[in-house]
């Protein structure tokens, strides 16, 4: 599995966003100096976050972000697709070029499956959990299955607007 720093980054920055935000906005150079992410790269994770809806900028003295929702109705998941990180569990570049020589490997629908249960996994985890510490196997309550599952067709119009984007 792969999980860049892009998503790592950005999930931990809204940890500590949740953890701070109590005095008031939250300056990028506090979470850059507390979380050692460089300034430029929260500045980038941080606009997109926004563009996501999951941050609010203040501006001016005083100024930085806020929580756009309650941590409690953030999901692990929304963040990491707000930065446009996917979690790539097969060796494929996307959807419809295969990983072995142009042709789907025999074990791509193993990983396949497994990605999906990943982001079954991480929507069912808010920052509020994460901030808390409150994230245990046995506590986290998976969404239905149904809500993960694609039809083929599906899975190639979504492969073919990635290449495209």
């Amino acid at each position: 599995m792969r999980l860049t720093s892009k998503g790592r980054y950005a999930v931990s920055a809204m940890v500590d966003l949740t953890k701070q935000q109590q005095g008031g906005p939250v300056t990028l150079a506090a979470i850059s100096e507390r979380q050692f992410i460089s300034l430029s790269y929260l500045e980038q994770l941080f606009r997109r976050l926004r563009e996501g809806g999951l941050v609010n900028s203040v501006r001016g003295p005083g100024g930085g972000y806020t929580m756009a929702r309650d941590p409690s109705e953030i999901t692990v998941a929304e963040v990491i697709r707000a930065v446009n990180e996917p979690v790539h569990t097969t060796m494929c570049e996307n959807g419809i070029r295969g990983c072995h020589r142009g042709n789907r490997c025999d074990t791509h629908q193993l990983w396949e499956a497994l990605g999906q249960h990943i982001y079954r996994f991480l929507d069912a985890v808010t920052i509020q959990q994460v901030s808390d510490g409150e994230v245990f196997l046995d506590r986290v309550e998976l969404m239905d299955v149904s809500d993960y599952l694609e039809s083929p067709e599906a899975v190639r119009v979504d492969a073919k607007i990635a290449a495209v984007s």
